[in-house]
């Protein structure tokens, strides 16, 4: 995802201000003292350093998620479980009007130019007819068919064994760059939109638990809703709510008035029919952000380009750069990794990976910590750490991808330190790239 500074606000992504002096790459931290860009942390905790260990569910929503899992009659709920994961990874958006309009005219010229080639006499109508055939034999065969998935009760079920782990763990993450880079931002409001289960909820609660005051959380799925409200009660459905001034609605609130500290949908948009119907919601979870929007999807091709989609509705600035990521060929999504500890159930196992894209905007003079602002790099793939050097690929504010080596000798001790402390995520003050070292 490229870095944003948009009419009135910028996104916590990957790429830092370059200066080119003499035509080289000047880096910017090379100026700097230790203390400038480590603001007295050590290496291993410099600001730049966003990714999170492996991350566990809190114990209560733990124990409460396995209180309603135990106590449901379930008949192969492992390998629901497995299946409805493996759908939800490789769904893709619905094919829109207008790109099935022109892959048919596409289809079209090729099987007429088949039968010029062919030099038949007969009835043109007939031949026009066994063309159009082919094109809606071939457009059904080649087309992803998007449906609708309806969580009912049963649905819901699978989903909590599911996704709940997986889910925290990467709202936990995108929620934790807030965290780390604005550390006087005290939400009182969440709004969360297509809230499932209730992991946003819970996540929120983790990291800002002291001032969160009032969570308002929206799902069209009145289970979702009846379920995420059981694993508040603990896992029964009289119960006192262990979070309190929680609100489940089916609609977002009407009134254009109310806006909300903290807006996050995850794994939400890629729910929605139509990139028409994206946008209408994107731009309405924007003007009910008073501080922070975070969008999280699947880190797959088409959760990448759904994020971004959200990025050129809310982004109205023509001069901003593509995101790096969708000027390669084959075409790779931004993603990132977080380790975390599944739910322990038969057959799981002790440690999984959710890949993951993300995006946070922020309103005009909302800003992040001394040192950690946008002019840092983010890495966007494995550090590789060799002897006495680490092989790290950055995305950069010239809308590149490079891969660079930093050593010690080259980019001093402090960075070479950093570096070999940093993993997939993290971001690194500016390092001068190697020339001609754009990512593969």
């Amino acid at each position: 995802m490229a870095a944003l500074r948009g009419r009135c606000f910028y996104v916590f992504c990957q790429q830092p201000i370059i200066q080119k002096t003499n035509n080289r790459w000047q880096s910017v931290a090379a100026s700097l003292q230790m203390q400038d860009f480590l603001n007295g942390a050590p290496h291993r905790k410099h600001p730049g350093v966003t990714a999170l260990k492996s991350i566990s569910l809190p114990e209560d929503l733990q124990r409460a998620a396995l209180s309603v899992i135990h106590g449901a009659t379930m008949s192969r709920l492992a390998d629901r479980s497995h299946r409805l994961t493996n759908f939800l990874w490789s769904r893709q958006r619905q094919t829109e009007d207008s790109a099935l309009r022109k892959k048919a005219i596409t289809l079209e010229k090729i099987f007429r130019e088949r039968e010029k080639e062919r030099d038949r006499d007969g009835d043109p109508q007939f031949l026009e007819t066994q063309i159009q055939k082919k094109v809606l034999s071939e457009l059904k065969k080649s087309t992803y068919h998007w449906t609708p998935l309806r969580y009912d009760e049963d649905v819901a079920m699978v989903y909590l064994a599911a996704r709940v782990a997986g889910g925290y763990a990467a709202v936990r993450r995108a929620l934790n760059e807030i965290k780390k880079r604005d550390a006087t931002f005290s939400p009182h409001s969440l709004l969360d939109f297509g809230s499932g289960v209730g992991t946003v909820l819970w996540a929120a609660h983790t990291l800002w638990g002291d001032s969160l005051g009032e969570a308002v959380c929206v799902d069209s799925s009145g289970a979702m809703n009846s379920l995420a409200d059981r694993l508040l009660r603990g896992g029964i459905d009289t119960g006192d709510p262990m979070i309190k001034q929680v609100y489940f609605r089916q609609f977002l609130p009407v009134s254009p008035k109310v806006q909300f500290d903290l807006v996050v949908s995850a794994f939400s948009l890629s729910e929605l029919a139509s990139q028409k119907e994206r946008r209408e919601t994107v731009r309405t979870l924007w003007r009910k952000t008073h501080s922070y929007l975070v969008l999280v999807e699947n880190g797959t091709k088409d959760g990448h380009q759904i994020l971004m989609e959200a990025r050129d509705t809310l982004l109205t600035c023509p001069h901003q750069l593509t995101c790096p990521k969708l000027k390669q060929h084959p075409l790779l999504p931004c993603n990132f990794p977080q380790p975390y500890r599944p739910l322990p159930l038969h057959g799981s196992a002790d440690r999984e990976i959710e890949r993951f894209s993300y995006m946070i905007l922020t309103r005009a003079g909302q800003g992040a910590g001394p040192g950690a602002g946008p002019d840092w790099a983010r890495l966007t793939g494995p550090v590789l750490r060799r002897s006495q050097h680490v092989h790290c690929q950055l995305c950069c504010s010239d809308g590149e991808l490079r891969r660079v080596v930093v050593t010690a000798h080259r980019n001093g001790r402090d960075m070479y330190r950093c570096a070999r402390n940093s993993d997939w995520g993290d971001r690194l003050p500016i390092i001068q790239p190697e020339e001609h070292t754009p990512a593969e």
